[in-house]
């Protein structure tokens, strides 16, 4: 898969392998999470963080757990966005990455949003730059 670009839902299965390898500790509710993959960010989106659409290769779209009550009103599903065109553009600029190992890097990125993780958390879990 490293030669071609993947699909839409390549890459969601990259994502969804990258969360059965969480830690235990974390895998049952991130598997809870919803993941959709979308080519880019809605223009909307893009708008709104002032970014261009090759700069946002994900997204978190959620309340982090450290911040939900139970008295909370749910607005919604969590959502990880990953946006594969931007994806594939950061893989192509690098040319020393798989492309699974990007993929896992955004999702397990995005996934530190949902978490509230710290960067020591999120460098015990993702070693990409190791």
């Amino acid at each position: 898969m490293d030669h071609i670009a993947p699909t839409l839902d390549e890459i969601e299965e990259l994502a969804r392998e990258t969360i059965a390898n969480l830690p235990l500790a974390f895998r049952e509710t991130a598997q809870q999470v919803v993941i959709i993959v979308a080519d880019f960010a809605d223009e909307d989106v893009l708008k709104e963080l002032e970014m261009d659409a090759f700069d946002l290769t994900g997204l978190y779209d959620g309340v982090p757990l450290t911040e939900k009550s139970n008295w909370d009103v749910p607005q919604g599903p969590d959502t990880v966005w990953l946006f594969r065109r931007p994806i594939l553009d950061e893989w192509a600029e690098r040319g020393n990455v798989t492309i699974a190992d990007l993929v896992a890097h955004v999702t397990i990125h995005e996934f530190a949003h949902h978490f509230g993780w710290s960067d020591d958390d999120i460098a015990a879990i993702d070693q990409w730059w190791h």
